[in-house]
């Protein structure tokens, strides 16, 4: 197996198009993002969710590794064409098996901890806000277990990426982990990310990461996704992820030429067509 090779800001990503397709072609994973990589404006368009059932009838699993609530998550592993979803930024994930009827439920802390954080969470959030006007809790904040998720670009604003930075500042001045999506700013109690919990999904599910992680693919568009970026060498960010390279410690490899959904459509037709051509270089 190929060493993981960490990248770093100075490493620009390349086109899609230069993805060696005997790389594609071996995917037996796809994991991706949701909101400005899945969706387009807030919606799932037909293309992207036939897109996403296209892999699964391939024999590929699809991964939604996001920062939306739990609640949300649910749904998804019930209703969509995937094998499972790690939700709150790796703090939960979610697998549905639909002969048995039953959902297998991972959650990186028990409820007294999570009722432990909670205030303190709801402190800083408050105190973000004042600080950056224009800014309110998320609207999915109700079916959420582990994060608070300050808006600035679903409901709210869009206000530009420093003030988003400036709120991610304020929760980590206060102690808690703070990631910035392209739509919320997301805040925690405790050591987990997007990268954690899919790790702990595939030691779960699967195999570990580590042993299988040349067969498996992440795209995402935003800075909550840099882990993943960093460490699967197989990364590939929508066209919209090119305003947060510049604070991007760990960029994707690959960029697609479309934004959002129809970028990962782009994606999964070029996987589709790597499979059917044979992968040949």
């Amino acid at each position: 197996m190929t060493p993981v090779q960490p990248r770093t800001a100075a490493t620009a990503p390349m086109p899609l198009a230069a993805a060696p397709p005997a790389r594609l072609a071996r995917l037996r994973w796809v994991l991706t993002d949701i909101d400005d990589t899945l969706t387009t404006e807030g919606r799932l368009t037909a293309a992207a969710y036939a897109a996403l059932e296209a892999l699964a009838v391939a024999g590929i699993a699809v991964v939604p590794v996001t920062g939306r609530p739990a609640g949300w998550c649910d749904l998804i592993a019930r209703q969509w064409p995937v094998a499972a979803v790690v939700g709150e930024n790796g703090a939960l994930w979610y697998a549905y098996d639909a002969a048995a009827r039953r959902m297998r439920r991972h959650y990186v802390q028990d409820a007294a901890a999570r009722e432990a954080a909670r205030g303190r969470l709801d402190t800083l959030a408050a105190e973000a806000m004042a600080r950056i006007p224009g800014t309110a809790i998320a609207a999915d904040q109700p079916f959420r277990l582990f994060d608070v998720a300050v808006d600035f670009a679903e409901d709210c604003g869009p206000l530009p990426l420093r003030e988003a930075e400036a709120i991610a500042a304020t929760f980590r001045a206060g102690g808690a982990e703070a990631k910035v999506s392209s739509i919320h700013v997301n805040a925690w109690i405790g050591r987990w990310d997007k990268l954690s919990g899919i790790g702990h999904l595939f030691a779960t599910l699967w195999r570990p990461l580590e042993e299988v992680i040349e067969e498996v693919a992440f795209i995402g568009d935003s800075g909550n996704d840099a882990p993943m970026f960093g460490h699967v060498p197989l990364s590939v960010g929508v066209a919209n992820v090119a305003p947060f390279l510049p604070g991007m410690a760990t960029p994707p490899a690959f960029v697609t030429q479309a934004a959002a959904g129809a970028g990962f459509v782009e994606f999964a037709g070029a996987v589709l067509a790597a499979r059917q051509g044979g992968g040949a270089a």
